[in-house]
């Protein structure tokens, strides 16, 4: 059994994580802590975040990931990089967060360019595709839904989901990334996937795959897309 822990800003879309659970067909294991209600800046929440792993390593876990993509991205690169070093030491495990995992994920696709459907207002994607390019990968298309807030989010279906992907999908794109957290996308991968064409990357799709890279641990599971259908994984 392998344990894997998560830092939740919140509790949106919680349940995708435990769907994910249950696909992994049994000897994975998924420990959640939220440390707030709230996206905090990754420059003074390093430490919130650090206070927060003592639950993790007692639940066994065995990698910790910041399970936020807006929480790692927001201050470019190398400040995300800082704070997952920080969580890193205070955890004594192997650490990452949800913006790495897009990137290795999207490495481990190999697609040539990429499309980005975001729920965020335009300035937030603006950063998140600056992280992506900052990491060396090339953004073929954009799209900013305006969401406000992680509860707005939370609320949509599947019709605005498939809004929001077919509004970024672009033939230029080998792979489409939806990041937020706090976007149910678990249930919907496949349906994405079949009716774009290509693999889809979802934030609590990476943030899993990412925790599951930092233990070396090799996951076949249909129902979570392309990404977790290929091995090897991607070694960084």
């Amino acid at each position: 059994m392998t344990a894997l822990g998560f830092l939740r800003p919140g509790h949106c879309a919680e349940d995708d994580y435990h769907r994910i659970e249950q696909l992994l067909a049994g000897d994975i294991r998924v420990e959640l802590v939220r440390t707030g209600d709230g996206e905090p800046d990754e420059r003074r929440a390093a430490g919130r975040l650090a206070q927060s792993v003592e639950e993790l390593r007692l639940a066994g876990a065995e990698a910790v990931v910041w399970a936020s993509t807006s929480g790692s991205f927001r201050h470019g690169r190398d400040a995300a990089r800082a704070q997952v070093r920080e969580l890193a030491r205070a955890a004594g495990l192997p650490a990452s967060a949800t913006s790495f995992g897009f990137v290795h994920a999207a490495r481990e696709l190999g697609a040539p360019g990429l499309a980005v459907a975001a729920p965020y207002p335009e300035d937030v994607t603006a950063r998140f595709v600056e992280f992506l390019r900052q990491s060396g990968l090339r953004v073929a298309a954009v799209h900013s839904a305006g969401a406000e807030s992680p509860a707005e989010v939370a609320a949509w279906g599947e019709e605005e989901l498939m809004a929001l992907v077919r509004a970024a999908d672009t033939p230029e794109a080998g792979a489409l990334l939806v990041p937020d957290t706090a976007l149910h996308t678990v249930s919907r991968l496949a349906a994405l996937e079949e009716t774009l064409g290509k693999p889809v990357l979802t934030a609590n799709q990476v943030s899993v795959w990412e925790a599951l890279r930092l233990t070396g641990r090799r996951v076949n599971a249909s129902g979570l897309g392309e990404l977790f259908t290929r091995e090897p994984l991607v070694q960084v």
